[in-house]
């Protein structure tokens, strides 16, 4: 249909047995073989430039494994779609049935072979475990998790009665490589869907919420970050999000590869489940798309949505800023933080040289010392937290507006058994952990003044020592203290309304499936939400020393380079907006971070936040 056009691997059979082995070994992902010595581990490749492309060579020939493994070394993981090379490898059988999208596991070296029983020279069939350990996996939706335990799966070889080469005739689904490789191999993007239980405060945009994928790096990059948009949601995030593709929309029949034009127009041809949409939902999936590819290259500056032969409709970049919003969109107008008196102050964001000024209201008069502060996202109310830790407090950022009484208070014997700095979120909640030992709870209070709600928290272990709710409102960070340990957890928040029953009047919230996002930090100290899918945080490894490092909301890392190395870090900020500096209190007072320069002292004083 028609639409308005909108712009908005000794020479002796034992060693023909180790190259066999590399040969199972290459199809579960290794990519490097010993030429000389005894069988042994095939370790993964040394991660070097990342922009080294490899393409992979078919077998050839009458060769035996010691002529033909080393053409096939890099076939799994190198730029071959759809793995033509590698099952060229296998049987007939095999490759029938092999799934290598099924999943991918990462270990932490590249894995090793062990022959299941000695070898003769007359052999015909040869078995080998593949063994490692293992470090993450990815699967069949690209989702990524860390992983931990030993990985051992057997691999079988044949040798073919007329050809005397080796095919391999049964393999592991999915693929394995060491973590090397895969970092070299593979990417992580982001796509984009709409929160389903978060209304925006202050806006009648929907709110877009960041769900990380894993893809081939080359491998056609943008074709498989559009299919995986369309098909859906992660089954971790799929029930806090909702997507604007019509169910049963694909991408049509035979199209792709998808590349912009020389203008950086994308055209997504889809089938005709998406023909009878209106222009508003149209306009949705072009948003979800444009903020989906954002990051690739060559950049999409606009996206054509087609179907049934016509266009739907058409947006650009900044055109997808006026259908939905995300936090890496909210500019933040200041950084606030508490002066020697223990009040808030704030100065303009990203303004190093400006003199801190008094909050407007109660909190900057200094009616009630403060310990820690949350301002709320629009900028017009603040909570803090009393020196004693004792007590919570709201009021208006205007002048003239009153402190009132404290909204929550902890019963805990000590001042670190007491109220965690608070957050707020997208819908104007105001979240607040009590560390009381003997009440220990997550609260939620609507627009910082109902009464506090308790957060369901189930499988929860341990206390709560500190809160970070995530601009998109349905995404919350805990740092949970659990025996001499403390750990970065991310969970999901699910609200419901009051049940059929009728014995509860009060929305339900629940914070669920809790995932570790920093598995090798024994130490958490400090972290902040520094992105639509990404915190930093401050902590330490096992025996080793204080660093700060960014991380993904799914335990993965970065290929981004750390913050610039800063001793004695206490407290951190970070604004959904990428470009503004990294703050943090450290022994040197109130720290900023200014793109690709080092730390540079702002002020003094304690616990700095951006709003959020």
């Amino acid at each position: 249909m028609g639409g308005e056009r909108v712009r908005r691997g000794r020479g002796t059979p034992a060693r023909t047995v180790a190259y066999a082995a590399c040969g199972a070994v290459l199809l579960a992902g290794c990519a490097s073989m010993p030429d000389s010595g005894d069988l042994r581990g095939v370790e993964s490749t040394p991660r070097k430039d990342t922009q080294v492309r490899g393409w992979p060579r078919p077998p050839r020939g009458h060769g035996t494994p010691p002529q033909t493994v080393p053409r096939l070394l890099g076939a799994l993981h190198r730029d071959d779609a759809d793995y033509k090379t590698a099952r060229q490898y296998l049987t007939p059988e095999a490759s029938k049935y092999w799934r290598p999208e099924q999943s991918t596991t990462v270990l932490s070296d590249g894995p090793g072979a062990r022959a299941d029983r000695e070898p003769r020279e007359d052999s015909t069939a040869l078995t080998y475990t593949l063994t490692g350990t293992k470090f993450a996996t990815v699967d069949a939706q690209q989702a990524y998790a860390p992983a931990s335990g030993q990985y051992s799966e057997l691999v079988r070889l044949v040798k073919d009665d007329k050809s005397g080469q080796w095919r391999i005739d049964a393999v592991p689904q999915g693929v394995v490589m060491g973590k090397s490789d895969f970092q070299r191999n593979y990417t992580s993007f982001n796509k984009y869907y709409f929160a389903s239980n978060v209304d925006v405060n202050g806006s009648s945009l929907p709110m877009a919420v960041a769900d990380p994928v894993y893809v081939r790096r080359h491998v056609d990059p943008t074709t498989r970050m559009v299919r995986s948009l369309i098909s859906g949601p992660t089954s971790w995030l799929d029930p806090v999000v909702r997507s604007s593709f019509p169910t049963g929309t694909q991408l049509r029949k035979g199209a792709g590869p998808l590349t912009p034009d020389d203008r950086g127009t994308l055209t997504v041809p889809l089938n005709d489940r998406a023909s009878e949409i209106g222009i508003g939902r149209c306009e949705e999936m072009a948003a979800q798309l444009l903020f989906t590819l954002r990051d690739l290259s060559p950049a999409v500056e606009e996206v054509e949505l087609r179907a049934d032969g016509g266009q739907l409709c058409s947006l650009t970049q900044d055109g997808a800023e006026t259908v939905a919003t995300r936090g890496a969109l909210n500019q933040p107008d200041h950084l606030y933080f508490l002066d020697r008196e223990h009040k808030l102050v704030r100065i303009a964001a990203g303004s190093p040289g400006a003199d801190p000024e008094a909050a407007p209201g109660a909190l900057g008069q200094g009616e009630q010392g403060l310990r820690s502060v949350a301002v709320a996202r629009d900028e017009r109310t603040a909570a803090g937290v009393g020196l004693n830790g004792q007590e919570l407090f709201v009021s208006a950022l205007a002048q003239g507006a009153t402190l009132g009484e404290p909204v929550l208070r902890s019963q805990g014997k000590t001042e670190q058994d007491r109220l965690t700095p608070p957050s707020w979120d997208a819908q104007g909640g105001l979240w607040v952990a009590d560390r009381d030992p003997a009440r220990p709870g997550l609260y939620l209070l609507a627009q910082g003044a109902d009464q506090p709600l308790q957060v369901r928290t189930p499988g929860l272990e341990g206390r709560i020592r500190a809160v970070r709710v995530a601009a998109d409102g349905v995404r919350i960070a805990l740092v949970v203290e659990k025996g001499d340990e403390r750990s970065l957890l991310v969970g999901r928040i699910e609200r419901s309304g009051p049940d059929e029953a009728g014995s509860s009047e009060r929305t339900t919230v629940t914070v669920v499936e809790l995932r570790s996002a920093t598995p090798e930090l024994e130490q958490v100290t400090a972290m902040s939400w520094a992105g639509d899918s990404r915190l930093v945080v401050v902590g330490r490894e096992h025996g080793g020393v204080e660093q700060m490092k960014y991380v993904e909301v799914d335990g993965s890392t970065p290929d981004v380079p750390p913050p610039a190395a800063l001793t004695g870090v206490k407290a951190l900020t970070a604004a959904g907006d990428e470009n503004a500096p990294l703050v943090a209190y450290s022994v040197d007072g109130i720290v900023r971070l200014p793109s690709g320069a080092q730390w540079q002292k702002v002020t003094q004083g304690t616990a700095p936040v951006y709003p959020g």
